[in-house]
């Protein structure tokens, strides 16, 4: 077996792109085709790289704005529903008030109201 193809279990597994950095300096120090296709490979290699970490970049920016889009959406909600419960507190009196007093209150069948509406429509 070939000691430089070897890994020792205890040595640091390089990233990818220092994989590529040292396979494309090895490339360039021995060359094995022209040196301006080893030229253009690293050329590309390094455009792809760079374009990958704009992308990562802008991912990122938009998974904080997205986060705090929900935050902003999650604090209305709250809102909302702690604006409904005080309403329902405040009403929640007056509809159990209502409807007790409906209960032995007597109403007039023909009472002023019945009146008003007799004489607005010309009765």
């Amino acid at each position: 077996m070939d000691p430089q193809t070897c890994a020792v279990p205890d040595e640091k597994t390089p990233s990818p792109e220092e994989a590529l950095a040292a396979q494309l300096s090895k490339e360039n120090s021995s060359p094995s085709g022209p040196p301006e296709i080893s030229a253009a490979v690293a050329r590309l290699s390094s455009n792809s790289i760079d374009e990958l970490r704009k992308l990562v970049s802008e991912l990122q920016k938009m998974q904080e704005f997205l986060k705090s889009e929900v935050d902003n959406v999650q604090r209305q909600i709250d809102s909302a529903v702690a604006g409904i419960n005080i309403i329902v507190e405040t009403i929640g009196p007056w509809k159990s008030i209502a409807a007790s007093a409906s209960g032995t209150r007597n109403f007039r069948a023909g009472g002023p109201t019945a009146n008003m509406e007799h004489r607005i429509r010309g009765g």
